[in-house]
């Protein structure tokens, strides 16, 4: 108990690490839970904690499986998960399913051959991933969904998330807190269809929504299924999917600046003026952002985003784009590591929530989130060292 506790602490010296070594410069987007009403919550600290070392006779093997090199969030989660486990004395492998679930299962095969005992997947895929997360199960291994959750399988023994939900209510609520009068234009995005999340966000969404829908705050332009459905408060699993297939972003720059661009060509006079726009993460913030300040018609927009991107804080900081929504992934990989340790060693990991999958219900652990805009961007992403100060220009404006 003792070494398993001791192990535990270096783990998490190594996280406090590097936050350090982020707060010096480094470089930089969860499933049918209750909603949870939306708030910011406390900026987070980093207090080194003084602790003993470990016995170096640690033993281990991780594997982890990731969805794509191309955006800068995973490549930083390998990192992060790399020095920590590799400083605890655990043996770990990473590989990059690059958006393809063949890819993926190519992956936790090969991890599996290699002798792993504990798996961290984010899958690309939800329900694809579950006959990755069943060949694991078959060989002995402990699987820990990472950011996504994988479904419709009894494969899964852990998800590590923040609350997705709670992540659209924030966004949805920013829109609501700056509308005024009625008969706002409201312009709804999402992520993939193939995603668990992008269900969970909407969702989230929709909770803050719709009541503003109804009582005539907002009218939706850009989605006939939206329209269709505006009258209810709680919409179905399939419903939700009527809707994000209509305005889906598949997670992508130019899928969300082209969907964006024929939304405004379609879209009358009246559709346009002061607008406001549910956009799901940085990446497709950004680019919708683009689109809408490129329209002369468009006298001004608010859009939502998450993740709390380089990229994105500098738009927030320069008025291009209105929020985002951190999800403090150094909380996150902590969390995957923490349980992965705890099977390594016997055990099981904390659990204060479940999820259900399809199939059954996952222990979690869900974090919070924090709206991040213009007037907080200091204390939340500089303060709290996340971002470093020396990536932004325009701070103190």
């Amino acid at each position: 108990m003792k070494k398993s506790l001791l192990r535990l602490m270096l783990v998490v010296i190594a996280l406090l690490a590097m936050m350090a070594l982020v707060a010096c410069g480094g470089t930089g987007t969860t499933e049918t839970a209750e909603p949870t009403e939306a708030a910011v919550v406390e900026q987070p600290t980093a207090e080194e904690p003084a602790v003993e070392e470990p016995a170096a006779d640690v033993t281990g093997r991780v594997g982890i499986v990731l969805p794509t090199r191309e955006e800068p969030r995973w490549i930083q989660d390998e990192a992060r998960f790399r020095e920590a486990l590799e400083a605890a004395g655990y043996e770990v492998e990473i590989l990059f399913s690059q958006g393809d679930s063949a890819v993926e299962l190519a992956n936790v095969e090969q991890l599996i051959t290699q002798g792993i005992e504990v798996l961290i997947i984010t899958p690309q895929d939800g329900t694809a991933a579950a006959a990755a997360a069943e060949a694991a199960h078959a060989a002995g291994v402990k699987v820990i969904s990472y950011d996504r959750l994988i479904r419709d399988t009894d494969a899964v023994d852990y998800y590590v998330t923040f609350d997705s939900i709670a992540v659209g209510e924030a966004q949805a609520q920013y829109l609501v807190d700056k509308a005024e009068g009625t008969d706002n234009p409201l312009y709804l995005y999402a992520g993939a269809a193939s995603d668990n999340n992008a269900f969970l966000f909407f969702e989230g969404a929709w909770n803050v929504l719709q009541p503003k829908i109804a009582d005539g705050t907002f009218r939706i332009v850009n989605s006939s299924e939206a329209v269709a459905l505006q009258d209810k408060a709680e919409l179905t699993r399939d419903e939700m999917g009527q809707i994000i297939g209509q305005i889906t972003t598949e997670w992508d720059f130019d899928t969300a600046k082209s969907l964006a661009e024929a939304n405004l060509t379609a879209a009358t006079a009246e559709d346009k003026g002061d607008v406001f726009i549910l956009a799901p993460n940085d990446g497709t913030a950004r680019a919708i952002a683009d689109a809408f300040g490129a329209d002369a018609d468009v006298s001004s927009y608010v859009v939502t985003g998450q993740d709390a991107e380089i990229a994105s804080v500098q738009y927030i900081i320069d008025g291009k784009q209105s929020m985002t929504v951190l999800k403090d992934v150094r909380t996150l990989v902590g969390d995957a590591i923490a349980a992965a340790v705890a099977y390594l060693e016997g055990g099981e990991p904390e659990a204060t929530n479940t999820y259900d999958n399809g199939m059954i219900e996952v222990p979690a652990k869900p974090s919070e989130v924090i709206a991040v805009d213009r007037e907080n961007v200091q204390a939340a992403i500089i303060d709290s060292g996340y971002w470093d100060a020396s990536e932004f220009t325009g701070l103190g404006n």
